[in-house]
């Protein structure tokens, strides 16, 4: 018997618990960047070395933060159920936690890309974290951090739709519900799927029917629901 579908969508909530700052908690400061600096395709044009930069300071402060609880509940549902993780965020904290389907919206932070061609990725490892504009891949393009930035399309979210419509629980975690695409998701799940959104300042979310706000942080959100989901 095929296990249930569970779909999950996380924000920077979930990975706030494990010291990962979120850019929407400073008034639109990033780290003491304006984000539209380090955090849009026009600042990477105007200054991508100030960009490579930001994002060099982002992996490293990564390499010592560490999944926390609700990262590794998430993974223990794989036990009972088929679960997709689709991410806002651009670190790895599910994966590390043991999550086998995520999705990044966003890109990934331990991830660069070929400035000229989108589909060409590498991975960064622990002993080579920066880069900078003149840095090249192994076939010799010239690399970008593989992120999503502001006014740039996200090209993972049609994938995302496909899994959000397929669920047979929908679980949205830690997102403040106001950056699009993401935000969205929650217009495709199908009626009558129980939906869940845990937060501890949870967004208006007026119309939805079969959702149940737990108003509460990630992890102690993700203790009600694993409770919740077990009876």
């Amino acid at each position: 018997m095929a296990k249930p579908k569970l779909v999950v969508s996380t924000g920077a909530g979930i990975s706030a618990e494990s010291g990962i700052k979120t850019f929407r908690d400073a008034d639109g400061l990033w780290e003491n960047y304006p984000v539209m600096d380090v955090a849009s395709a026009d600042g990477f044009r105007r200054n991508p070395e100030l960009v490579h930069k930001f994002y060099n300071e982002r992996r490293h402060a990564l390499i010592n933060a560490r999944p926390n609880a609700a990262h590794l509940a998430l993974a223990e549902l794989e036990k009972d159920y088929d679960v997709y993780v689709i991410t806002q965020n651009v670190d790895d904290l599910h994966e590390r936690a043991g999550s086998s389907k995520v999705l990044h919206l966003h890109g990934e932070l331990m991830k660069i890309r070929s400035v000229s061609d989108p589909d060409y990725i590498e991975s960064l490892d622990i002993d080579h974290l920066d880069t900078t504009p003149a840095t090249r891949g192994r076939r010799g393009d010239l690399m970008r951090p593989h992120i999503v930035f502001f006014q740039e399309p996200v090209p993972m979210i049609e994938r995302a739709i496909e899994l959000v419509e397929q669920a047979d629980i929908f679980v949205v975690i830690g997102t403040s519900l106001v950056v699009y695409p993401a935000a969205g998701l929650l217009n495709f799940v199908r009626p009558g799927t129980p939906i869940y959104y845990i937060d501890p300042n949870p967004a208006p979310t007026p119309g939805i029917a079969g959702l149940t706000v737990i108003k509460a942080t990630a992890t102690a959100g993700m203790k009600i629901l694993a409770d919740r989901l077990a009876h």
